[in-house]
């Protein structure tokens, strides 16, 4: 009745589960280094990769991300999981709620689009940049009744660049859920297909 999961979709979900763990990092700890965050950014900046782990710059760079999705999967128990899970099926909740939404599709390209050209004269995490992908989730995304909330620390939640850094990274994850949705994920994938999952992400590891 259902299609199993392939290799591509899995590593395109690892994106959503990476940015998602990057999320809790950030809102629990006040960090991430300096390589995770240019990571997530160029995955949300490269809108024609050649393939689907070209948008990461190669699966080496998703070693996090398969983790904490085998994690999830196999319902293991950990410190990051129930926040990192919640935001990953929130995400390709929002996410499909996006697909529908022409005129906020469009609206969201163009921006990421600027964004992209942007990133060229600085580079993906520079301030401009983030401060611009940050404007541009808060005007679109972030207009939708259904909001992912974020847990984590008050005094880094209410820290500006923390913010703006969170939103830059959920915008990340749905970056990487569009393309699960392109390559034909689905959230009942997770549901169905754990197993199969599990094992394409072994083979991935």
């Amino acid at each position: 009745m259902f299609s199993k999961p392939t290799k591509e979709q899995a590593i395109a979900l690892a994106g959503v589960f990476q940015a998602c763990q990057l999320v809790d990092k950030l809102a629990t700890t006040g960090r991430v280094t300096p390589d995770q965050l240019d990571i997530a950014i160029a995955s949300l900046l490269n809108q024609n990769p050649k393939d689907t782990a070209s948008v990461f710059g190669g699966t080496h760079n998703l070693r996090t991300g398969f983790e904490v999705m085998e994690n999830a999967l196999a319902l293991q128990k950990s410190a990051q999981a129930p926040n990192t899970l919640r935001y990953a099926i929130s995400v390709l909740y929002l996410q499909r709620r996006l697909s529908k939404d022409t005129a906020m599709l469009d609206k969201v390209g163009a921006g990421i689009a600027r964004a992209a050209q942007q990133a060229e004269l600085y580079n993906p995490t520079h301030d401009n940049v983030l401060n611009n992908l940050a404007d541009l989730y808060q005007q679109t995304l972030s207009s939708y009744n259904f909001r992912i909330q974020v847990k984590g620390e008050p005094d880094y939640l209410r820290q500006e660049s923390v913010a703006t850094r969170l939103r830059c990274l959920l915008f990340a994850a749905i970056r990487s859920a569009v393309l699960f949705q392109q390559l034909g994920g689905r959230r009942w994938h997770l549901v169905f297909y754990r197993k199969a999952l599990l094992q394409h992400l072994h083979r991935l590891k």
